[in-house]
């Protein structure tokens, strides 16, 4: 609720915090829905950087891809993958010998 005058306290003793957490930016006009999770922050990598990354041939990572092994996004006629989950993939396909 935006508080426009009269008592400071606004309706139902709610004060400017409130009125402040319905705004979507926060004091510095930041937007209050981006955070850690937010796509800016993504990196996406083309076929070739996650080839070269995980030293295979770009067929390789096209058949992670195409059998579902790999996340990945289209873009046109293009596929990106996220640098996260190709770490991921590469955490879970660690294997360890002994």
């Amino acid at each position: 609720m935006l508080v426009t005058g009269g008592e400071a306290g606004g309706v139902h003793g709610e004060g400017i915090g409130a009125a402040m957490a319905a705004t979507p930016f926060d004091s510095q006009g930041h937007d209050r829905h981006e955070g850690p999770g937010d796509i800016s922050d993504v990196k996406f990598l083309t076929v070739a950087e996650v080839a070269t990354m995980m030293r295979v041939s770009k067929m390789t990572v096209y058949r992670l891809v195409h059998g579902g092994e790999l996340p990945a996004l289209r873009v046109g006629r293009s596929f990106r993958v996220t640098e996260d989950d190709v770490q991921e993939y590469l955490r879970k396909s660690f294997y360890s010998a002994g």
